[in-house]
């Protein structure tokens, strides 16, 4: 018997061109771009064990789950490699770390490269940050997503860990989203801001327990309140895993 209520409906990236579905978020399923992105984290998980002793503590935190944002300090481009390293591959494809366009979009190999094996999401930062963490909230409404959030917004080039923009309180107060707070140790050692060869330095990964802050009022006040706790949070994980590490420093809270 036929089904009449059958409907043929076309992607939502019908029509785009190949970088252009690449700049979409979320991107339409593409077997090519799967496979090579499955190829290489496979790759990369083994040469991380391998070459830098990678090391993992409190994956059991990790949601079994629903959606969720994992928060952690910054200082290396393999931060982000290692965070999807410590997730189950068939999460592989409903990752997204977030990234900066006017770096990661700056040219055609790029995009391609950090989109095709990392999946990363672009966001504008010169324009307001509203729209990304509309963007990032319809993300996280949808089953199985994880977003992967580096809230200084940029690398540390000493280590220490900086104040968290607004950005992540905003899209985290009045909302039930779990975050899970993570500490990276030997990052910057292994692959350092100015550098663009990975040394052989060891890298721990610590993860938190999930928290929430749907209690939190969405307005100014509480949006840094969130900050301040996740980056607490991300501090007390550096401390127990190295306290000589652990280092607090003030830099201006902006968006």
């Amino acid at each position: 018997m036929e089904d009449k209520n059958w409907r043929y409906q076309t992607a939502n990236d019908h029509g785009l061109s190949f970088m252009e579905r690449l700049r979409q978020c979320p991107r339409e399923p593409d077997p090519l771009v799967y496979a090579a992105r499955f190829t290489v984290a496979v790759a990369t998980r083994a040469a991380m064990k391998l070459y830098n002793r990678f090391d993992i503590v409190g994956r059991e935190q990790l949601p079994r789950d629903g959606s969720f944002v994992l928060v952690a300090n910054h200082a290396s481009h393999l931060d982000a490699i290692a965070l999807l390293s410590a997730l189950p591959l068939r999460t592989l494809h409903h990752a997204y770390p977030l990234a900066a366009c006017d770096y990661f979009g700056a040219n055609p190999l790029r995009l391609a490269l950090t989109t095709i094996i990392a999946n990363v999401m672009l966001f504008d930062r010169d324009e307001g940050g509203l729209a990304a963490i509309k963007v990032c909230q319809r993300m996280l409404d949808e089953p199985h997503n994880v977003l992967v959030i580096f809230p200084e917004g940029t690398r540390s080039m000493d280590g220490s860990i900086g104040l968290f923009r607004r950005g992540i309180g905003w899209l985290l107060a009045g909302n039930s989203y779990p975050a899970l707070p993570c500490y990276l140790e030997g990052t910057a050692k292994s692959l350092p801001k100015s550098g663009w060869v990975i040394r052989p330095a060891r890298v721990r990964l610590v993860i938190g327990k999930a928290r929430s802050y749907e209690r939190v009022e969405q307005n100014d006040a509480g949006a840094l309140s969130v900050c301040a706790d996740l980056r607490n949070a991300v501090l007390e994980l550096a401390a127990a895993t190295a306290p000589h590490t652990a280092r607090q420093i003030t830099k201006e809270v902006y968006l």
